[in-house]
């Protein structure tokens, strides 16, 4: 007998095989289904953060898995609670984020009679995860556990779904623990890097651009200093601002909702395109137009760490399969003399892009203005300060207006789910408890996942949360002027007092209506040490930078 297998009941086989893989940090809502697996997290180093509604738990461990690489855990309770925590897997598939939720089950014995929340986990999930499976045996846990490290973290990341029979959980088996898994990595050929600096070598007006997930601090200051080097223009997918600094002088901007036409411009005139990372899905390509497909205009190189990404949408004049660490690590050995007409290039990018982000430069009506709140933020935050946000209009002025300078400081998801930012906030505080963390959200955002703030205030996480309150599903609404002018329907909203719903919950509440209490109100937040909520009204005319409600409207019955 080998003396190194241990006699456990399944839960506590998990848990130790959830320890085996580093996990410091589990995000659950609790469920009799595996009540096992909570009893065994008692006595282990592993922090567990009670959620109140399973798709805030998914999200916020969506958000761990975006900050760490690392697969973010969740814990959910079979039928209706995994139904919640959907919300959080789809995220996760779209934003390629290392994730796996844990669902409790039925008893084996009872399958197929539609017992009391019976889902068939495999059937339901099989096309949003990477894989979705069942465990039957608990001598099996140490393998399926290690084999889902695996999945969800490498080649492309994404969820991963295992359900957990209740009767599983408290069957005893004698089993060794699994060891550790890393991610699988590959890097580029050596014929590779020498058509890669053939490519770049002939180019005369390239631009990379940057996204997916797989990166870390190294290859985002790898990539940044190979740009310099260069004068290699350099902008970023959707909601990957995080991926290059806004202040390097070789950032272009970001590819995706509201782009500024002039970086349009410049990826659709580019010879060359170094796509990192990313897959230029619908929002970045702007719905499939600026790379033609199959084959674009531009000379594609495309690098991804999933091989079947690769020439799946886009025929890549140079596919390389390698992911964006092993890839920056290999810049060092690329010989590139670039032609003169780079720098200027570069030059204009990133000059077109400080023109596009200076808020100053926008005008729009109301008492409170949100160039005058990004103004006042972009003077007061830190840079290692993390925001967040889930889906709307309001997204737009911080994804425009401020300027990531840091790797790990965006919070976003790619897919627009709405709700994300608030339980992405309260993840990323559990996790950096000394880093400042600031939530955008909408009001009809917030709403989604508003009750996540409970979660806030029961951990004393200081994060503040700017609700921009402008009384209606404000994207739908203006999608609505543009397509049928003046027909109003199903996006008008009657909101709470948000300041009060605050401090109900034990934190800081205050309603801010006008630019001069906007600072003074943020301060206070700041100082009070306490999950805090800025309900920030904000005039309905102001639902983008560049129009009102009334001159779309006016557009649209020309």
């Amino acid at each position: 007998m080998d003396i190194n297998k241990k006699t456990r009941r399944g839960g506590q086989i998990l848990v130790d095989q959830l320890l085996a893989q580093g996990v410091d940090h589990v995000f659950c809502v609790p469920g009799e289904s595996y009540l096992a697996v909570l009893d065994a997290l008692y006595d282990v180093d592993i922090k567990v953060t009670i959620c109140r509604q399973e798709g805030g738990a998914a999200m916020m461990a969506d958000a761990y898995g975006k900050l760490t690489g690392r697969p973010g855990i969740c814990m959910v309770t079979r039928g209706p609670g995994v139904a919640n925590a959907f919300a959080g897997i789809h995220i996760a598939k779209q934003d390629s984020t290392p994730l796996i939720v844990f669902v409790g089950q039925i008893e084996k014995g009872m399958r197929e009679r539609e017992a009391f929340q019976e889902v068939d986990y495999r059937a339901v999930f099989g096309s949003q995860t990477k894989w979705a499976t069942e465990i039957d045996d608990a001598a099996r846990i140490p393998e399926l556990i290690s084999r889902a490290f695996h999945i969800a973290a490498s080649g492309r990341p994404g969820p991963v779904v295992i359900a957990l029979p209740e009767d599983m959980l408290v069957e005893i088996s004698e089993v060794l623990d699994a060891p550790r898994v890393e991610a699988v990595e590959s890097a580029p050929t050596q014929n590779q890097l020498a058509s890669l600096e053939k490519l770049l070598n002939e180019a005369k007006n390239p631009i990379a651009i940057l996204g997916g997930s797989r990166w870390d601090e190294e290859s985002v200051n790898a990539f940044a200093g190979f740009a310099e080097q260069h004068n290699l223009p350099v902008a970023v997918q959707f909601r990957r601002q995080m991926l290059f600094p806004a202040n390097h002088p070789c950032f272009a901007g970001d590819v995706g909702l509201g782009i500024n036409p002039k970086l349009l411009k410049r990826v659709e005139e580019a010879d060359t395109i170094l796509l990192l990372g990313g897959r230029m899905s619908e929002v970045p390509s702007q719905s499939y137009t600026s790379l033609a497909i199959p084959v674009p205009k531009q000379k594609l190189i495309h690098v991804h760490p999933d091989s079947q990404e690769l020439n799946r949408v886009y025929q890549a004049q140079l596919a390389i399969n390698a992911s964006p660490a092993e890839f920056t690590r290999s810049l060092a050995t690329v010989d590139i003399q670039p032609a003169n007409t780079w720098q200027s290039h570069q030059e204009q990018a990133h000059a077109d892009y400080l023109d596009w982000s200076d808020p100053s430069r926008v005008n729009v009506p109301g008492k409170l203005q949100m160039p005058h709140i990004m103004q006042y933020l972009e003077n007061k935050l830190a840079p290692e300060t993390i925001m967040t946000n889930g889906a709307g209009n309001y997204a737009t002025w911080l994804h425009r207006f401020h300027r990531f300078s840091k790797f790990g400081t965006q919070l976003a998801p790619t897919s627009g789910s709405m709700g994300y930012g608030l339980p992405a906030a309260v993840g990323a505080k559990r996790i950096s408890p000394d880093t400042p963390v600031v939530c955008f959200a909408g009001d009809g955002c917030f709403m989604m996942h508003g009750q996540e703030f409970a979660t806030a205030a029961q951990y004393g996480l200081n994060i503040i949360v700017l609700i921009f309150d402008n009384g209606m599903y404000g994207t739908i609404r203006m999608h609505q002027e543009k397509h049928y002018p003046g027909r109003i329907s199903a996006t008008q909203l009657q909101n709470p007092d948000f300041a009060a719903y605050a401090t109900a919950f034990g934190g800081h509440g205050e309603r801010v209506e006008s630019n001069e209490e906007f600072g003074p109100a943020y301060e206070r937040a700041l100082a009070s040490g306490k999950p805090a909520i800025l309900h920030c009204i904000v005039d309905p005319q102001a639902i983008t930078p560049a129009a009102t409600i009334d001159q779309i409207r006016a557009a649209a019955l020309k």
